[in-house]
């Protein structure tokens, strides 16, 4: 369609026709079981009607569920306005790839953008059109669980790794190439310095520093074509960002010249309230529509209330209009209205989906993430002939993809084990079944056993993927003290000494630096077991450099390469 046509669409609209685009609810809305009464359209109080014009849907997958849903849509839709699918797809769909951290210390941008492409092809044959990806936000500090989402602390990296990711989901040519998605950049603004690393806190920095450091990341990917920005969760100067019409108004779209769609990430509208800057729904909805957030996800303040804002003025009904307007171009971007199933194909997914081709790009990706900490006395390569003890509690683990790996399944991940055992005979692995936290008696024990009679041990540590991500902010980046003691205990006892480690964010290693090899392979994704033995074996050179730094105690956090010089600058110990 021609933008005047959409324009035209747009004035055929009732006025709840054009508050209901600006909704977007979650896939169990449109569950052939879903009940009104006492399923999720009860606890946001919204009515059939509204989920059947709402114009955006969350989390909804599988291209067979997805042409159900839209048809379903478009049947009950007065003017066949097709709905949006949008998804999390942050380091891969159903193949994982390294979680973005582990990407940032690629500094490949094109292993990233490789990502980006076989994601938005899983994605688009399963019927999805947007992903919410890529996250920007430059980090800092560890504690934060999500730094995991991120490349890194240097701005230039983070705002080329954006570039790259949106190159990759979104192609040259969205409109006609089906196998591509709509990226969404995110968090506006700088939710990757929220105080104390704790999530969703309060930021609170110099507008010099704000645009010098947090912002460039953002202006790469919108200028590489992202048509989609999400609200962040924080503050930015003292005020809620999905309520802040200077950061939107004035920056995103005057500084910036965006005139694309903004989301609000995940109940962020409703959020002003307890922020303390919206005294009710009603206030949320003004504050938000001002900033010019175009959908609401997942509450229900505008289809509240916005309706009752344009009638006594306080909300120009135009500013609703552009809302809207920004909706149906997107759609048309991705074109729907000509084809609204667009990508969705069951054939098409059982050839892509999880291919074999798809496998090969992951465990290439994924080698090339890997960073050799520590490397004495030649400890790596492995040797085929060597006698191996493959011990601890990431030896056998399918955990390996990390968090946001929405489709990923973890029988379909290779185990450092089965990676290993790809390449020797002479791997020892044990009986004993290891826990992060509490290992038996017994299990110990055994790795003990192993270590003395063995001539190289590879001792697997690391977290649990829900250690880190969102709301999983930690006070300790530590590995676990069962973990630390089982190192001492093999440690006392292993000719040689190479930990491996699984992790979503930089941890405080000093507990384990008498190793005589550090691996850090973060969550690699499904192949994370072949390119690690890659690695140890010697069949890929890791080319990995870390991205974020590494604290010696958590004391020194946060703690960053390009910090400000300081006017006392410590010159070592002068004795």
């Amino acid at each position: 369609m021609k933008k005047e046509q959409l324009r035209e669409l747009v004035a055929q609209m009732t006025m709840k026709e054009k508050v209901d685009q600006l909704l977007q609810l979650a896939a169990d809305f449109y569950s052939e079981h879903a009940e009104a009464k006492t399923g999720p359209m009860a606890q946001l109080n919204i009515t059939q009607e509204t989920v059947n014009h709402a114009g955006t849907t969350l989390g909804i997958s599988g291209a067979k569920e997805a042409i159900r849903v839209q048809k379903t849509y478009m049947e009950n839709n007065r003017l066949h306005i097709p709905t949006l699918l949008m998804a999390d797809i942050i380091h891969g769909f159903r193949t994982i790839f390294p979680i973005p951290l582990g990407l940032g210390s690629s500094w490949d941008l094109h292993a990233a953008k490789q990502m980006a492409e076989v994601s938005a092809k899983e994605a688009a044959v399963s019927g999805l059109h947007v992903t919410f990806s890529p996250m920007v936000d430059l980090v800092r500090d560890p504690r934060w669980g999500r730094v995991m989402e991120s490349t890194g602390e240097d701005p230039f990296l983070n705002a080329r790794f954006a570039e790259a990711f949106v190159k990759g989901y979104q192609g040259d040519d969205l409109e006609h190439d089906f196998m591509r998605v709509a990226a969404c950049v995110k968090h506006f603004a700088a939710y990757g310095a929220a105080l104390a690393g704790r999530d969703y806190n309060t930021v609170n920095m110099s507008e010099r520093q704000l645009r010098d450091q947090y912002l460039p990341g953002y202006k790469a990917a919108l200028d590489a074509g992202a048509k989609l920005v999400m609200t962040s969760f924080n503050t930015v100067d003292g005020i809620p960002a999905t309520g802040n019409e200077w950061l939107f108004r004035d920056v995103l779209r005057g500084e910036f010249g965006f005139d694309g769609v903004v989301i609000s990430d995940w109940g962020a509208v409703q959020e002003l309230i307890p922020h303390g800057v919206a005294k009710d729904q009603k206030e949320a909805a003004r504050l938000a529509i001002h900033a010019s957030v175009d959908i609401e996800m997942m509450t229900n303040c505008y289809t509240g209330y916005l309706e009752e804002l344009i009638a006594e003025g306080s909300v120009p009904e135009a500013m609703l209009d552009e809302a809207v307007l920004r909706i149906l171009e997107l759609k048309n971007d991705l074109g729907l209205f000509e084809h609204p199933y667009r990508g969705a194909d069951e054939a098409l997914e059982k050839e892509h989906v999880l291919s074999d081709e798809h496998r090969l790009i992951a465990r290439d990706v994924a080698r090339r993430s890997i960073v050799l900490l520590k490397n004495e006395r030649a400890a790596l390569p492995l040797a085929a002939p060597q006698t191996i003890a493959l011990v601890g509690p990431a030896a056998k683990s399918h955990d390996v993809l990390g968090v946001w790996s929405w489709q990923g399944k973890k029988e379909e991940a290779i185990s450092l084990a089965q990676g290993m055992q790809q390449y020797s005979d002479h791997i020892k692995t044990g009986n004993e079944a290891f826990d992060y936290f509490t290992p038996s008696k017994e299990a110990i024990e055994e790795a003990v056993a192993l270590a003395k009679e063995t001539e190289v041990v590879v001792l697997a540590l690391g977290e649990e993927d829900w250690m880190s991500g969102e709301a999983s902010s930690k006070t300790d980046i530590c590995l676990p003290q069962a973990q630390i003691e089982l190192f001492h205990k093999v440690r006392a006892v292993a000719k040689t000494l190479i930990v491996t480690l699984y992790n979503g964010r930089p941890l405080d290693l000093i507990a384990i630096q008498e190793a005589d090899a550090i691996v850090e392979a973060w969550f690699l994704g499904t192949e994370a077991g072949n390119a690690l033995a890659d690695i140890l074996f010697g069949a890929y050179n890791p080319s990995g450099r870390l991205s974020m730094s590494f604290p010696e105690n958590v004391g020194q956090v946060p703690v960053f390469y390009n910090a400000d010089n300081t006017g006392r600058p410590y010159l070592g110990d002068p004795n």
